[in-house]
């Protein structure tokens, strides 16, 4: 991945690439380890990585607050912030 990470001040960096043959958008992470979901749209992926990426935080030993921030580049340029 070629995004500015920023993981000390909380910010995650996520990739999701657009899967035509499944038509859902899979995000990964070099940032969260283990992270992989899927999604019909940025927005319901959003929602799902609110949930997986502190859980993931936690179960790898990285201290979360259970609000860890994300940003999702997604492969068409296209970005979202949560």
């Amino acid at each position: 991945m070629n995004f500015q990470s920023d993981p000390v001040a909380g910010v995650y960096e996520v990739l999701a690439k657009w899967d035509a043959e499944a038509g859902v958008w899979v995000a990964e992470s070099e940032d969260v380890l283990g992270l992989v979901a899927e999604a019909d749209s940025l927005q319901v992926l959003a929602e799902k990585l609110r949930t997986l990426i502190p859980e993931l935080l936690e179960l790898n030993g990285v201290a979360s607050d259970r609000t860890a921030s994300f940003r999702i580049h997604a492969a068409d340029g296209f970005s979202l912030n949560s």
